[in-house]
């Protein structure tokens, strides 16, 4: 499927997500939280051909947004939506010399989740799953080499691969799917929120024509993330917990 095709796919879920979210068959809510998140990011890059790697670690943070729309039998309903930094890239495993290489990318993250909690939704704990489409945009990379290096002569490198030396990114927009799980702790204080979550790209660093150096180029990030979020509206009634 054509990379554009899929593009404006996920556009359509990102959008049709809130309308279905608010579509309410379920008990009503309408609550509203921001916050802040951070933790780490650990990023390898699928290259093809092939170029060992290790998790490359780097820090993640950024902004939160809320909307809990409805609790559908035991199911809380809501949409998420967060702007972040992330360090993302990736760190070479180099067995034929002693070289070593590492990459930092710097993104502005966009990811939009369906999230489904099961739990206490005022004071208690609460688990939950979430996915949906991510958007993110490169804005600066920064490579890392050794001195003395000798990765310049590709027989210094399984499968002679040294095409993305010194060579940046030919595409900064990127798109993909994210999901995971995590718990919550809620209280009169707000909410503290612990979550991993995975993301695909769908879109390569590099061009990937028959001509161009690579066939696949994608992030492929876990990241493990601590929110505080601290609720700006809050639905009322004695039946909710």
């Amino acid at each position: 499927m054509r990379q554009s095709t899929i593009l404006w796919i996920l556009l359509f879920v990102a959008f049709l997500m809130p309308h279905r979210l608010f579509a309410q068959v379920g008990e009503h809510r309408s609550d509203l939280a921001l916050g802040v998140n951070g933790g780490l990011s650990m990023n390898r890059i699928s290259f093809q051909p092939t170029i060992k790697q290790n998790y490359k670690m780097g820090e993640t943070f950024g902004l939160t947004f809320r909307y809990t729309c409805e609790k559908y039998f035991a199911a809380i309903c809501a949409i998420t939506a967060e702007v972040n930094y992330a360090n993302m890239g990736w760190k070479e495993l180099i067995e034929t010399s002693e070289d070593t290489y590492s990459r930092d990318m710097r993104y502005v993250q966009v990811p939009i989740f369906a999230r489904l909690g099961w739990g206490r939704e005022r004071r208690g704990f609460q688990f939950f799953l979430q996915a949906g489409p991510q958007f993110g945009y490169c804005f600066g990379e920064t490579e890392h080499k050794s001195d003395p290096w000798y990765g310049d002569n590709a027989y210094t490198r399984p499968n002679r691969v040294n095409q993305q030396y010194g060579k940046m990114a030919e595409n900064t927009f990127e798109y993909g799917i994210a999901g995971g799980g995590g718990i919550e702790f809620s209280g009169k204080f707000g909410h503290i929120i612990l979550d991993a979550r995975y993301f695909f790209a769908l879109s390569d660093i590099y061009h990937n024509g028959k001509k161009d150096d690579f066939g696949r180029s994608a992030n492929g990030p876990i990241q493990v993330k601590l929110a505080y979020l601290f609720d700006l509206r809050r639905t009322k009634g004695d039946h909710i917990k």
